[in-house]
């Protein structure tokens, strides 16, 4: 009976593999086949007739740089997350540690924006991002989501997780308020600086909605706008539409599986203490 336990469990355990694989490898497969048998009734699962055509369509068009866009996604990407650390890091630490008037209250109104729709908050980003000319620029995508609740409310609840004593001893040491916070708290913290790291890195990756709003110029788009070119009004190119998915998603698969065990030890972490 203590063997069936765990076998039952692998057993499930590969299923659920298997079910999140195999998107993935069907999009690879796809990739490499031609736009014939893509649509193929009924549909085959390895390509008869192994080709890179879709790969070279998608590179080689100059109405779609799609290099262009992924670099452009790399910088939006990894610039919002950067501030997000530097903002949420800050403010989730006075709100953890340091005491002031209103603490409480300031804390209560940024867990309330966290159930106020995206979308109602479109317009006005709009029109804060032309007011400062960041309309058509990479900034639209990078500043405006810099002071998300959610990293604050995250790291937060992770701060008070630590134990005091250690900045209670770097107090008797000398340091001051901003020293314990960065020579004391932040090194501590590089599970929860990941997590939320790569948290934020997927949510500007994957944005749609807002580039479409704030991006005009080919030049300037992401992958998410700039791939939705790709689907023609009266056809599809399906091999050409996974390629360029697959273009976009093996940033996302290297930096999991290099940020998994921070990701997994910060989630766990990070809900210890309320």
């Amino acid at each position: 009976m203590s063997r069936v336990k765990p076998v039952a469990w692998y057993t499930v355990l590969i299923g659920l593999s298997l079910i999140f694989i195999a998107p993935l490898v069907w999009m690879l497969l796809t990739a490499f086949k031609t736009p014939g048998e893509a649509t193929r009734v009924p549909p085959t699962v390895f390509p008869q007739e192994p080709t890179a055509g879709a790969f070279d369509t998608l590179l080689g068009n100059s109405q779609t740089p799609v290099l262009r866009w992924f670099l452009n996604s790399v910088l939006a990407a990894t610039g919002q997350a950067i501030l997000v650390l530097a903002v949420a890091s800050m403010a989730a630490y006075a709100l953890a540690r340091l005491e002031f008037r209103g603490k409480r209250v300031i804390f209560a109104m940024i867990i309330g924006t966290l159930f106020i729709p995206g979308f109602v908050l479109i317009i006005p980003n709009f029109l804060i991002v032309d007011r400062f000319g960041m309309l058509d620029t990479l900034w639209a995508l990078i500043i405006p989501g810099a002071a998300g609740a959610f990293g604050v409310f995250f790291l937060r609840q992770f701060f008070l997780s630590l134990p005091r004593e250690l900045e209670e001893a770097a107090v008797l040491e000398g340091a001051n308020a901003w020293q314990i916070f960065t020579r004391v708290v932040l090194p501590l913290s590089k599970p929860a600086l990941a997590t939320l790291a790569v948290i934020s890195f997927l949510t500007n990756w994957n944005d749609f909605i807002w580039p479409v709003y704030v991006l005009f110029s080919p030049s300037q788009f992401t992958l998410p706008p700039g791939l939705a070119i790709l689907q023609g009004a009266y056809t599809i190119n399906y091999p050409v539409i996974m390629a360029g998915a697959l273009v976009a998603s093996i940033p996302v698969l290297i930096l999991f599986m290099v940020a998994q065990r921070y990701v997994i030890e910060g989630v766990s972490r990070s809900g210890l203490k309320g």
